[in-house]
Order: structure tokens, then C-alpha cells, then sequence
């Protein structure tokens, strides 16, 4: 069994089981980077099934889980969903490329990851499974006598689920990559697989069994220098 793939399975009991563990959970938070080049094999059912399991457990407002996931596997619906998702990319690219660099070190590594970007643009329907999550357009705001108590948009109480549903991935060996391009034209994606108009297409995650490595996503922002102590601006040094 290769390295970071765990041979579990959610039981029809909605327990796990799990037959032999390989991938420690805080190494999967650290590896888990974005995704864009993969193998067209299949992805078992199975799999899909024990992410969406691990989505579903993931925290929300008051217990609401206010999402659903729409698993595309169809070719010639993915086909279609490619298509829709280039169409964006096509208006973003040029609008999102920087002009200047501060250095050479910056620069490549943009180009590094548009040219990724541009591979899964030009290849998306090659990946076996699209994931589309979907939130209903419902107001969490709270009102008393004071007026409202606007503890945060619905949108917090979904991204969980997708977070947890990317490192079950992971967990399995499989690739993901958070996207949201196909929002320039979220009707036709309504229109393409029947999405009442009352839900926001939030993402469309690609999944499937990855052709780069997994390891330490580059962050240009350390944890020391976006984190402030008691006060915000005072800073710690890690020792």
C-alpha cells in the first residue's frame, strides 16, 4: 500500500473502520496543496463515498450542514462543465496577471502555478470526478429587539465541509483542487445539471489520483507574521 493512502471505509452504520493508518492527521493538513495535473483512472465509489462521509462531519452553525454536493461523473457532462470553466478562465487570466514582480523569485513561482492553472483549465474534463458544492441563498442574520446579530455568513458554515472532504482525499491518495471559476457563468452550470436557482454553485472540486507530489505548499505569509498576541500588532517570535 503506497505511502498516505489509508485502506477505511465508512461502514453502513456510519462507523469508520479503519484496517491500517499511514498518514498522521497534522501530515495531511501540511500536504494537502492544491492539485491541478491528474491521471485519468477512475476513482472508486468507495472513495468518493468515505469523503463525503468526513464532509458531513465537519462543524456548522447550530448543526445546519447548509450544502449539498453534486458528484459529476458523466463524461459529456464534465465535457460541458470544462467547457463553462474556460470560459471563465479565459476573461480571469489576463485580468489576475500581475504586470510587475518584486523579484525573479516571485516571478517564477507565479509562473510555476499559472502554468498548473492553465494545465487543469485545458484538461479538466480528463479528471474522473467533478464535486460541485452547493449552499441554498439563506440569511443566517439574527434579529432581537436590539436589532440584528449578524454572527457571520452561511458561507462559514459550508467551507469546513469542503476543507474536511479535500483532506479525506488526501488521505486516500487523491487530488483535489479548490476552484470557483465556473461562478462567471454559475447559470449555465444550473442549467447544465438541473441546480434550482436558489443554490450558489460555491466550488467544483476536481478529484481525482494526482501526477505531482505531495508536500509543503511555499506560503510567502509565515504563521509569525500574520499572528498578533493578547493585542493585535504585538508579535512573538517562535522559539
Amino acid at each position: 500500500m503506497k505511502k498516505g493512502h489509508q485502506n477505511s471505509q465508512v461502514n453502513n452504520k456510519g462507523n469508520f473502520d479503519m484496517e491500517e493508518e499511514k498518514l498522521g492527521l497534522l501530515e495531511g493538513l501540511m500536504t494537502a496543496r492544491a492539485m491541478r495535473r491528474y491521471k485519468e483512472n477512475p476513482v472508486s465509489e468507495e472513495d468518493i463515498w468515505t469523503c463525503l462521509a468526513a464532509a458531513v462531519q465537519a462543524p456548522s452553525g447550530g448543526n445546519i450542514q447548509p450544502y449539498q454536493f453534486l458528484i459529476v461523473q458523466d463524461s459529456d457532462l464534465r465535457l460541458e462543465l470544462a467547457k463553462i470553466y474556460r470560459k471563465g478562465w479565459a476573461r480571469y487570466e489576463p485580468a489576475i496577471a500581475p504586470k510587475d514582480f518584486p523579484n525573479d523569485t516571485v516571478r517564477e513561482g507565479w509562473e510555476r502555478n499559472n502554468r498548473a492553472t492553465v494545465h487543469l483549465a485545458e484538461n479538466l474534463e480528463h479528471v474522473p470526478v467533478h464535486v460541485l458544492i452547493l449552499m441554498p441563498s439563506i440569511d443566517m442574520t439574527v434579529y432581537d429587539d436590539e436589532g440584528p446579530m449578524p454572527v457571520g455568513p452561511t458561507h462559514a458554515s459550508v467551507y469546513p465541509a469542503v476543507q474536511n472532504f479535500m483532506l479525506a482525499a488526501r488521505s486516500l491518495g487523491l487530488g483535489t483542487a479548490l476552484t470557483t471559476l465556473h461562478r462567471i457563468y454559475e447559470d449555465e452550470v444550473r442549467d447544465l445539471l438541473n441546480i434550482p436557482e436558489r443554490y450558489e454553485v460555491l466550488a467544483l472540486i476536481p478529484l481525482g489520483h494526482p501526477k505531482g507530489k505531495w508536500g509543503v505548499a511555499p506560503r510567502h505569509r509565515s504563521a509569525d507574521k500574520i499572528t498578533s498576541w493578547d493585542y493585535f500588532g504585538e508579535k512573538r517570535d517562535r522559539e
